[in-house]
């Protein structure tokens, strides 16, 4: 079942609320070369054949552009495969696929070997996206700081009595997706800052095997991205949320207990310093991060036709209900009344 590696509720009322408004469509698409694994110029932004690479963590969110896309436009077919990061890029590259859905843009390598093939590749953010912290439902440890969870996920915390106190939850158990996972790089990366994990994490191989995994052991923790329980339409999603609970997480430093957050679209929008410091109450969601749309093509072809439409208004808007924030749009927030 696994390998070895080296509730969101819904939200309570608070004087905070989010109306987000959706993009424009993206103006016209960068030129594209071909469709799918071979030459084909008789694909449009709306007809052909493209083959697609995206990293599993988005999977929910993806499949439901994919769906609509193919529905509103009957002779486009795109071929979608769902792979760890490390994968989608090494598909992009050697040109199996000519459009890359990942959490990170291509490293200056993978740009230069690009060069080598001479292929100028673009890069489109189409949304954002939050890492959530998920337990068991028993685990009264629900409140974790950055240091905290440094501290879990670089193995120096063992045991969940150095979280707590309390000893009845014993070893520390941390989880992730798959091996080479976006997931377990952000946290290494950006929460580690470069620092190994846990020698004791390992993966559970897929992301809904890592939610059971999570609702079945009381000592575990896991990290899984948003959209995996965030659109309560989904009955899958709300089977999930019945079975996990999601940590609030802060970044401050002395929390009072309503500074833990999860990722709600409210934390997830993009604030400035100014807004910040006139309502404290806000804060950005610490492990939060943009998603990308890498494309190798050199016409204006269905995969130009597919980005645009994940960057437009009708894309972005299935972000907002899978509850992601969408890249193209503003986050208004409103002020009200505590009651």
């Amino acid at each position: 079942m696994t390998t070895s590696m080296n509730s969101i509720a819904r939200p309570r009322r608070t004087a905070l609320g989010a109306l987000l408004l959706a993009a424009s469509l993206l103006p016209a698409c960068h030129p594209d070369r071909s469709a799918g694994t071979s030459e084909d110029s008789t694909d449009t932004p709306t007809s052909g054949h493209v083959g697609i690479s995206v990293d599993e963590t988005f999977s929910p969110v993806m499949q439901s552009q994919v769906d609509t896309f193919q529905k509103l436009y009957v002779d486009a077919h795109l071929k979608v495969s769902y792979q760890p990061e490390d994968s989608v890029f090494l598909d992009l590259l050697n040109d199996k696929v000519k459009v890359a859905v990942a959490s990170r843009k291509l490293t200056a390598a993978e740009t230069k070997e690009m060069e080598k093939q001479q292929m100028m590749p673009t890069t489109t953010t189409i949304g954002i996206d939050g890492l959530a912290i998920i337990l068991h439902p028993s685990n009264p440890d629900s409140l974790l700081t950055l240091t905290q969870l440094r501290g879990i996920f670089s193995g120096q915390t063992t045991q969940w009595s150095q979280v707590s106190g309390q000893k009845k939850l014993g070893p520390v158990n941390v989880v992730f997706d798959t091996n080479r996972s976006s997931t377990s790089r952000f946290i290494k990366d950006s929460l580690l800052l470069g620092a190994a994990l846990s020698p004791k994490a390992f993966a559970a191989q897929s992301n809904p095997k890592l939610l059971d995994y999570v609702a079945t052991h009381p000592d575990a923790v896991g990290v899984v991205g948003v959209n995996w329980i965030s659109d309560f339409d989904d009955p899958t999603v709300r089977g999930f949320l019945k079975r996990i609970r999601v940590a609030g997480i802060t970044a401050r430093p002395n929390p009072t207990k309503d500074d833990f957050i999860q990722p709600y679209q409210v934390y997830l929008a993009p604030k400035s310093a100014e807004l910040l410091k006139a309502h404290p109450e806000l804060q950005n969601y610490p492990l939060r991060r943009n998603i990308y749309a890498v494309k190798r093509e050199a016409r204006a072809g269905l995969g130009s036709g597919f980005v645009s439409f994940v960057a437009g208004q009708k894309g972005q808007l299935i972000f907002q209900k899978s509850g992601l924030m969408p890249f193209n749009a503003q986050a208004r927030i409103i002020v009200t009344n505590k009651r």
